[in-house]
């Protein structure tokens, strides 16, 4: 099979554990690219945090950031974006004010949180610790509610983290059962992601497919998430991580060395040497176009 796109996942794909994209990393991206293979991101991060980490692989087309519901190569032009509806944020905020949770809306230019004393300190230096620009805003209120209720906001999506994985699995049960308008997607034991209905880390990425005119069997995707399981079943060559948690692996035609261990290099080295350049497959009339 011929591959013309490759997608990655940042957090536990791109990154090592010490938040650092390593050389060979940045070489592996570049030797794809001059084959003519398309490189993106799919990320549950927000554009400018993922758009740092597309700028140091040297990667120009559209990411796919906030879960798949904002798709954008600059964030003043973006080729697609879902939001949540203002009432919709507004009642899904008030419904887990009442647990024990921190709440964090990501819009592409701000975000806007909780204030939440965590007792779980590590939960705490995930929340605060998000891989977001400096020049990204980041505010804290006492009450998101109340301040919704004078300034409403449509984000493409809502970030929760939890201390208790009861908690966690009761928020999820109740909001997909309350409400139609929004998607309850569960990234680990204590956190959860809230999008628009419809959307998804794999539609973002079938969408951008599209506009490329590539087929879901002409792409291989790496990640190590539970997210990311549809994107690996769903490849031409779905491949996890070493790290990733065993239904990851499970799920995936290839499992890779771990991000410390250069995971992405070495599968991108291991399998893209033995394609020709895709300029030179069109020469020869092996793909046409």
């Amino acid at each position: 099979m011929i591959y013309r796109l490759l997608a990655l996942n940042i957090d536990g794909t791109l990154l090592q554990t010490n938040g650092k994209i390593h050389k060979s990393t940045k070489e592996a991206i570049e030797y794809v690219q001059q084959k003519g293979i398309y490189v993106t991101i799919v990320t549950s991060r927000s554009f400018p945090s993922a758009r740092k980490v597309a700028k140091a692989l040297k990667i120009k087309l559209p990411i796919i950031t906030h879960q798949g519901a904002f798709i954008a190569a600059t964030e003043s032009k973006p080729i697609y974006v879902k939001r949540i509806k203002e009432d919709i944020t507004y009642d899904t905020i008030r419904f887990l004010e009442a647990l024990p949770c921190q709440i964090r809306l990501v819009h592409e230019q701000f975000s806007l949180a909780n204030k939440l004393k965590l007792n779980n300190h590590l939960l705490a230096k995930t929340v605060f610790t998000t891989g977001d620009p400096v020049f990204y805003s980041q505010q804290f209120v006492t009450s998101l509610s109340e301040y919704l209720h004078d300034h409403p906001v449509t984000a493409p999506k809502i970030e929760v983290y939890f201390e208790e994985k009861r908690d966690l699995s009761d928020a999820k049960k109740a909001i997909s059962k309350m409400f139609t308008e929004i998607e309850v997607i569960e990234l680990d034991s204590l956190r959860l992601d809230i999008v628009p209905a419809g959307v998804s880390k794999l539609t973002g990425l079938t969408y951008l497919g599209n506009q490329l005119g590539i087929r879901r069997s002409e792409m291989v995707y790496i990640g190590n998430g539970l997210d990311d399981i549809p994107l690996i079943q769903a490849a031409g060559l779905g491949v996890s991580m070493w790290n990733a948690e065993f239904e990851v692996k499970k799920a995936s035609d290839w499992v890779t060395r771990s991000e410390n261990e250069h995971g992405v290099a070495y599968m991108v080295k291991e399998h893209f040497r033995k394609q020709q350049p895709i300029e030179f497959l069109r020469k020869m009339k092996i793909i046409k176009n």
